[in-house]
């Protein structure tokens, strides 16, 4: 015990007697991860040049790629941390360290959680701000939406670290927000979708993608979404009481939101273009519009003014807003949680602050604009992660192995493989001067994780075991 670092050796279970059941826990916090409004307006757009989106085989294909997307979230990047975390009561800095070590575990994927959560944080901002820019008639990259993303960045972190238990009283109930608008989009559209026709989203002029293609392009879109919050199951499932509530937390609040909100989504823009729409006004652009083609607008939300009116659209889009607010929140709860237990001794509002300004920087370059920029990242660094997680946890028979010593090589080495396959098309095929297009980045990147760590496990790249201390719980 004398070998363990104190973040793992003082490290104190969940007690039973604190834990709940699966619909007040788990399925819930998902769910509300999944509302997100930057969320499910991405997945439409999954596509590639060409071609507008996912749509452009028609609906069927699409709502394959999301069900396929959603079965993998849950199975490959929640289910084991769940489990463990369910199992141990304990925190991800401390079950990371079967995988990456008691040293390791410092860094990977304790301290990375909480670096990632400034990049969500700068996301939600510059999504939220735009919304609201939109709202004042302002476009994107705007003065004003500038200046309310980082008002929003700074806001949100000061309220995640000091005032977070009063956002939490209302944080459950603002995601019925986004629930209601898509169900009213939905509604209002839903009679154009059996007069969608794929052709409007095709580009006649090249070879577009298969159908097998474009569904890879929505599972990559979803599941480099879901990357560090499947990590972070271990966290959320830390208070379900057994591996029951594990199971259907994930099923109903990973798999089936993700079904639910990313195939409304897709009915709400197959329906707005099968009503006859043939032009669409951007918000806050003047004179700008997109029509059908690989020009087509395909975010419900930039959609809402022509589905539901300038005014409501104005509505609907300061009440999204609001409903982000409390997850940019967590995001800097979750931040400040990872170094408060990995940098114990440095004041939260100084690591915080860094990484708000860090926030800032992306959201005022605009790189915070690239949903999917941000969602490959995400996938290619915590995608390996869940993929050698499960091997650690299926190697030591569906049970946390215990904290293990130093740097665990086996993690370590399956992880940096794990990256550059899963940041393959954006930054390592162009610095190998390679033509070799990844196919799914961030499903490679988990089977990478998952497989390496198994065979450098099997050949004895595991660091030695260390006994954690029992606890009462």
């Amino acid at each position: 015990m004398a070998s363990l670092p104190n973040y793992v050796a003082a490290a104190k279970p969940v007690p039973q007697a604190n834990r709940v059941p699966w619909y007040k826990s788990t399925a819930q916090t998902y769910a509300g991860i999944f509302l997100w409004f930057v969320f499910w307006e991405s997945v439409p757009s999954s596509g590639a040049p060409g071609i507008s989106g996912i749509l452009a085989h028609g609906l069927g294909t699409a709502i394959l790629g999301v069900i396929a997307a959603a079965f993998i979230c849950h199975i490959a990047s929640y289910l084991a941390p769940a489990m463990m975390g369910m199992q141990t009561g304990l925190p991800l800095a401390v079950v990371g360290t079967s995988t990456y070590g008691v040293l390791g575990g410092f860094l990977m994927p304790g301290f990375f959680m909480g670096v990632l959560q400034f990049g969500w944080l700068a996301v939600n901002a510059y999504f939220s701000a735009k919304l609201l820019a939109w709202g004042a008639g302002q476009p994107e990259m705007s003065p004003l939406h500038l200046t309310i993303g980082i008002v929003w960045a700074v806001a949100a972190a000061f309220v995640g670290l000091k005032g977070i238990q009063y956002v939490a009283r209302v944080a459950t109930y603002l995601p019925l927000i986004p629930l209601v608008i898509l169900l009213v989009l939905t509604a209002k559209t839903f009679s154009g979708v059996a007069h969608f026709t794929p052709a409007v989203a095709v580009d006649a002029t090249t070879a577009g993608p298969t159908s097998f293609e474009l569904m890879l392009f929505a599972i990559a879109s979803i599941v480099g979404f879901f990357a560090t919050a499947g990590a972070a199951g271990v966290d959320i499932a830390s208070s379900n009481r057994d591996g029951k509530d594990v199971q259907l937390g994930g099923l109903v609040g990973v798999a089936g939101a993700t079904i639910f909100t990313g195939c409304l989504a897709l009915l709400i823009v197959a329906g707005t273009y099968g009503s006859g729409l043939k032009e669409v006004t951007l918000p806050g652009a003047i004179g700008a519009t997109a029509t059908t083609g690989p020009g087509m607008e395909l975010k419900p939300t930039a959609l809402m003014s022509t589905i539901m009116g300038e005014g409501t659209a104005k509505v609907f889009w300061l009440l999204l807003a609001i409903a982000a607010f409390p997850p940019a929140c967590f995001s800097s709860l979750i931040a400040a949680a990872s170094f408060k237990n990995t940098l114990p001794k440095v004041n939260p509002f100084i690591s915080c602050g860094i990484g708000t300004l860090a926030s800032i920087a992306l959201i005022c370059s605009g790189k915070a604009g690239d949903a999917a920029g941000v969602f490959i990242i995400i996938g290619a660094s915590f995608g390996p992660i869940c993929g050698a997680m499960t091997a650690d946890y299926l190697l030591a028979g569906r049970k946390w192995p215990g904290p293990r010593a130093g740097f665990n090589p086996a993690g370590w080495i399956s992880w940096a493989v794990g990256f550059v396959v899963g940041a393959w098309n954006a930054f390592f095929a162009g610095l190998f001067h390679s033509s070799f297009v990844m196919p799914c980045p961030p499903v490679a990147a988990i089977i990478v994780g998952f497989v390496l760590y198994l065979v450098l496990a099997k050949i004895g790249l595991e660091s030695k075991a260390l006994e954690m201390p029992a606890a009462d719980q």
